[in-house]
């Protein structure tokens, strides 16, 4: 039977609330009770009213808290979002395809997505944006660069850890793979990534950011049917978003060196 605690005054009831919210480690209600409740004063809300205020407030905090951190778990070298990206700047983006991406659809569904173009494009940023997203839907997601991927392979095979971190980057649920395509990788690193995208094949989503077409992925993975095999691992049902071969990076700078040699 609950105990009922009658005739509290309020600095008793004040130090009840926090002792509680302590003890049942509610601190978004804790910092939060003594405004929430002079407000449902003046409002005359219900108990009821306030209780769901109450409550709403702790699981919209902790939601909040979840978010902040899956997005530090998945490693993002710097923050990016979709809001800042600018549109305008590279027309060969449609913005109804990225933010239809935005939904997370495709990581639900275990998809991949590929990103191709030129330096300076957008890759990267809608790369990690799109990843950010999927962290604050709830998705385990991890940023990785290839070469450093395929040197943590490369290690981990030396060391016979090579099931572990295998096993390691196919649990999460969406993998972002960044400049794939920068540099040659030698036989045994590019079957080493291999068995990564085999093992997230049809069940966890993949995400990469290249600067190459695919035409030209032989010169990243030499051997002609492996490289035929990873282009099919990461295209198959997915969504492939071509940025160009026009920097808007670099006409932006440009474009800041002129005014300030106009100034």
């Amino acid at each position: 039977m609950t105990t009922r605690h009658r005739g509290l005054t309020e600095p008793a009831a004040d130090a009840a609330i926090d002792a509680a919210c302590r003890n049942l480690r509610l601190p978004t209600l804790r910092g939060q009770f003594s405004e929430l409740a002079d407000a449902a004063a003046r409002d005359q809300m219900t108990y009821r009213g306030f209780l769901a205020e109450l409550l709403m407030a702790e699981c919209d905090d902790r939601n909040r808290r979840r978010s902040e951190r899956r997005i530090k778990a998945a490693g993002f070298p710097r923050d990016k979002a979709l809001r800042t990206f600018d549109f305008e700047a590279n027309p060969n983006i449609d913005p109804a395809a990225i933010h239809t991406l935005a939904t997370c659809e495709w990581v639900k569904k275990g998809l991949p997505l590929c990103l191709i173009g030129d330096s300076g494009t957008g890759k990267s940023h809608l790369l990690i944006a799109l990843g950010t997203e999927a962290a604050m839907a709830g998705f385990r997601v991890k940023y990785v660069l290839a070469t450093k991927l395929v040197n943590e392979l490369v290690e981990a095979a030396d060391d016979k850890l090579l099931t572990k971190t295998i096993a390691r980057y196919g649990r999460v649920d969406l993998l972002c793979i960044d400049e794939l395509g920068y540099m040659e990788l030698d036989r045994r690193g590019a079957e080493l990534l291999f068995q990564v995208l085999t093992e997230r094949e049809e069940k966890n989503s993949m995400a990469i950011a290249s600067n190459e077409s695919f035409s030209s992925w032989t010169k990243t993975f030499t051997d002609p049917r492996l490289c035929a095999a990873i282009v099919d691992r990461l295209t198959f049902g997915g969504n492939i978003i071509e940025t160009g071969t026009d920097s808007y990076r670099l006409a932006q700078t440009r474009a800041r060196t002129e005014q300030r040699s106009v100034g």
